[in-house]
């Protein structure tokens, strides 16, 4: 029997049930497509891998929010309809590029994680996040087979810039929106992000350095300014720690096609 909608599901407005409420998730989602389009050259196929991507992305959004409201039926529309462009462009890649088959070996057993901590009445834990960016990062190497210019070396390296700056945003965002106040997972997403820029001052181009520099500029603001606004009436929203990680993850992109690995 499908469990009735509580108070919550009831309250979330229509259009919130096909774009999720997660502002700087676009960006993130396009960023190792953009990077492995980096690592080498751009292709029509990027396009149907974008669409995989996105469509993957919301039809995992709606599911998980599906399981958080108890399964209210008002969701099904939208899982239907983005599970069914997932499968059709899926498949249309799987065929021209069997190789992108192996993906699954990362996908699955993450898609397991994320999916199994969508609990009624629970909120995104820090496993769940994580387990999304290795989704995420397994569309660098895809776009580079996609481009029929795979170069495993470079690969490597731009999958390595993406993991950098994605891991390292997960530990921003918590810090500023979900476990604000919490010191200890702010210091270490400040120790991760100056681990970046020693690990890049001696391994790839200087840009990239700087680039990391500048992330952790961004990693020590934030918490800063949320722990300066968020006693009085004005915190930091999620719409504004959004606007900040798309430019951001802009940056990166920027930096990975003009200072080539």
């Amino acid at each position: 029997m499908t469990a009735m909608p509580g108070p919550e599901a009831r309250r979330v407005p229509a259009r919130h049930r096909w774009i999720p409420r997660q502002h700087g998730a676009w960006a993130m989602l396009l960023l190792p497509v953009l990077l492995g389009i980096a690592a080498s050259r751009p292709s029509p196929w990027h396009l149907a891998l974008a669409g995989t991507a996105l469509a993957a992305y919301l039809a995992s959004a709606s599911l998980q929010a599906w399981f958080r409201a108890g399964r209210p039926p008002a969701y099904r529309a939208p899982i239907l309809a983005y599970g069914a462009v997932f499968a059709g462009l899926g498949l249309l890649l799987a065929m021209a590029f069997p190789v992108l088959l192996l993906t699954l070996a990362v996908i699955v057993p993450t898609a397991v994680i994320v999916l199994g901590g969508a609990r009624p009445g629970t909120r995104r834990d820090l496993a769940n996040s994580l387990a999304q960016v290795v989704q995420a990062l397994a569309l660098v190497p895809a776009s580079a087979v996609v481009s029929g210019a795979f170069e495993p070396e470079r690969v490597l390296a731009y999958t390595l810039v993406a993991a950098g700056y994605l891991f390292g945003t997960v530990l921003v965002v918590r810090s500023v929106l979900r476990e604000r106040g919490n010191e200890q997972l702010a210091m270490l997403s400040v120790a991760f992000h100056l681990a970046l820029v020693a690990i890049a001052a001696v391994t790839i181009p200087l840009p990239y350095a700087a680039l990391a520099a500048g992330l952790t500029a961004r990693a020590v603001a934030l918490p800063m300014l949320q722990r300066r606004r968020a006693p009085g009436s004005r915190p930091m929203r999620p719409i504004q720690v959004g606007i900040v990680e798309i430019v951001a993850s802009t940056a990166v992109a920027v930096v990975s096609f003009l200072a080539p690995i």
